[in-house]
């Protein structure tokens, strides 16, 4: 008979659970909530030998385990480290930890671009969030951002080295979900980057699933870019008979367009089910799907703005009230602009819409 694995009591934020042998602090965290769970960037849990490239899950541990409670003398990344039976680790109770995070955020933004009003994953990035909540007001960097010229990654993929983290994400999906790479790290140290080296495309049916796991700006969809604010697309989970993947997916349209179609994700925004190529990037009419539930979007998320009022009073629309005339603002786009007839369905242009797609 197989022996069991034992359980660990583990106490983190002054929170305890118990949890199998071999867990790390990450994951017994996450199982405590997300209120006590560190930040990461680059651990992916559906992906193998993932984590210790970003930092930002840096713990301090200051009791090692019953049988010996000494302190860990150095901040540890909780998603490589496995607890012990008894060891006490702080979070957001550690004053180092928030002090360490702090500058592990600085690092991050000294070379990331300030780009975000034009950036297709402003309202879902994680750097974002994390920025926000850890850091600084002032860089105190005073060199040059390293820059990128643009790389070509083929039709449907779009790469912005410039906000590269370096988190190998994209790297480890292409090597363990699609089953051949032909894109990876580059030089070392500041000169590293993510490239192709012969400039080749990146073709495989499942290469799209690169997007998602991005936690930045780095990698886009081509056929979404600069077409829409993700806070103002409503999210739904559908489905459809696909013989290449499951088909589950999460569409986001906008009225009856449907801009972009991703692969579903949990709480931790990591992919659920991996999707293809085509039902990512070909099936973008809203027939093509079955709808079944608005997804379930984060509380403190921008995306749920406006969007979620079901049993829910619907406020009242003052503006009229206060303002007594028509402004411009109120007035019918359609009726003064060439560019957004209502005959035009930006979502089905292959790539950003450009004054050339309206040349009758």
């Amino acid at each position: 008979m197989a022996e069991e694995t034992p359980l660990f009591k583990v106490t983190i934020d002054d929170h305890t659970v118990e949890v199998p042998a071999g867990t790390t602090i990450l994951q017994a965290a996450r199982m405590l909530g997300k209120e006590i769970a560190p930040p990461a960037m680059c651990y992916y849990e559906k992906l193998e030998n993932t984590g210790g490239n970003c930092r930002t899950c840096l713990v301090e541990v200051s009791k090692g385990s019953e049988a010996d409670p000494r302190p860990m003398p150095k901040l540890v990344p909780s998603c490589r480290t496995t607890v012990m039976d008894g060891m006490v680790v702080g979070n957001k109770t550690s004053g180092r930890v928030v002090e360490a995070r702090k500058g592990i955020v600085e690092m991050l933004l000294i070379n990331h671009p300030l780009d975000c009003p034009v950036c297709d994953q402003a309202g879902e990035c994680k750097l974002q969030d994390l920025s926000y909540e850890h850091g600084a007001e002032a860089t105190r960097y005073e060199f040059d951002r390293r820059t990128f010229p643009k790389e070509d990654l083929g039709p449907n993929i779009e790469l912005n080295m410039n906000r590269c983290i370096l988190c190998y994400r994209c790297v480890k999906t292409a090597d363990q979900i699609t089953g051949c790479r032909e894109h990876g790290v580059m030089n070392r140290g500041d000169h590293a980057e993510i490239s192709t080296h012969i400039h080749k495309a990146l073709d495989n049916e499942f290469i799209g699933n690169v997007i998602d796991v991005c936690p930045v700006g780095a990698l886009t969809d081509k056929t979404f870019r600069f077409k829409n604010r993700v806070w103002f697309l409503k999210p739904v989970d559908a489905h459809r008979d696909c013989p290449t993947c499951s088909g589950k997916a999460q569409i986001w349209f906008r009225g009856n367009e449907v801009f972009r179609v991703t692969a579903r994700k949990n709480q931790w925004n990591e992919v659920e089910d991996w999707i293809c190529n085509s039902c990512r990037f070909d099936k973008k009419d809203i027939n093509d799907w079955t709808l079944e539930k608005p997804a379930e979007v984060s509380k403190t998320s921008v995306i749920r703005q406006g969007h979620y009022t079901a049993n829910k009073i619907q406020p009242e629309e003052t503006f009229p009230k206060v303002v007594k005339r028509d402004p411009k603002i109120l007035l019918d786009i359609h009726n003064v602009s060439e560019v957004n007839e209502p005959n035009r369905d930006i979502s089905q242009i292959h790539g950003p819409a450009t004054s050339n797609d309206y040349n009758d």
